[in-house]
């Protein structure tokens, strides 16, 4: 297929190049300078979205955003979070619409922050009692611009996707200093449910879903068994052979990391119940599987 895929440089996206290399013809739409990215018959690089043909696309998977929890949520910084989401989705919807023979498929980012802070009750796609945050509000409406993109021609299909294991960065990369050193241990109650996927599930769902014609709206690309803070830490301790027991207070997160704290002490306990219907199998459903795959 002739795939653009936006974000590509990312956790995901690189991983994602990676598994369709030798599969499908690839155009990345990226910030970087082209010259210095390395180009094949496969992967090709371009810098603005009139570089390409929209009427020669067969699908469109869109990455692209402003990493959510690397800096402290300033104004400007939550302004620069949403910015990188909502501007290139409305470009890529606006082009889409203007095609003729637009792409079959969008498959777009989104965020199990979708649903807000819950408890401990399972979350799945049809969940409607979102918690009114901000996290909430940046996937509401990015989910909102992709959706209208949708038409007999193009279907789209939403990733609300958790926190991505992977020994090439993302969550992980932050976590294992301290784990590392023994210091690693529950953040606040450690009661708060984290979603998790592993990198390679991650990218084979979003292959399953760019092969399944008949699949479209919002799945969480989350493990089936999402677990607590407080398990999540003592399998990383197990991992690593080292304890998990400093337990860092709420109030020194909210004085470190002020209102992003709270994608730390608050959670969902989301189940992938759209990929399971349709049938997709996940290789590492369990955490501690997950955990000793990767190269930590």
């Amino acid at each position: 297929m002739r795939i653009l895929v936006t974000g590509g440089t990312g956790l995901i996206g690189s991983a994602l190049l990676k598994y369709w290399r030798d599969q499908h013809q690839i155009t990345v739409l990226t910030r970087q300078p082209v010259a210095g990215l390395q180009q094949n018959a496969a992967v090709s690089y371009i810098n603005n979205l009139k570089d390409v043909d929209f009427n020669q696309l067969d699908a469109i998977v869109n990455l692209a955003g402003e990493p959510i929890a690397d800096k402290r949520w300033t104004d400007k910084q939550k302004q620069r979070i949403c910015n990188s989401r909502w501007q290139l989705t409305e470009q890529l919807t606006e082009c889409i619409q203007a095609a003729t023979t637009p792409p079959a498929c969008l498959i777009n980012g989104s965020a199990v922050g979708y649903y807000g802070r819950q408890g401990s009750e399972f979350i799945c796609e049809e969940h409607s009692a979102f918690y009114p945050e901000f996290s909430h509000d940046i996937c509401a409406r990015w989910e909102n611009i992709a959706r209208q993109a949708a038409s007999e021609k193009t279907r789209v299909c939403l990733l609300r996707t958790g926190i991505v294991l992977s020994d090439q960065g993302g969550a992980l990369k932050k976590m294992l200093p301290a784990f590392r050193l023994g210091l690693g241990g529950p953040l606040g109650s450690g009661q708060q449910y984290m979603s998790w996927i592993h990198i390679d599930d991650m990218v084979k769902l979003i292959d399953f879903l760019l092969q399944s014609p008949t699949l479209q709206g919002p799945f969480n690309a989350v493990a089936p068994k999402a677990v607590t803070n407080k398990q999540f830490s003592q399998a990383l301790a197990e991992r690593l052979n080292r304890p998990a027991k400093l337990v860092m207070p709420a109030f020194m997160l909210r004085l470190m990391f002020g209102e992003m704290a709270d994608i730390l002490l608050f959670g969902q306990r989301v189940v992938p119940q759209q990929a399971l219907d349709a049938g997709f199998k996940f290789e590492y459903p369990k955490l501690p599987a997950a955990l000793a795959d990767l190269d930590i």
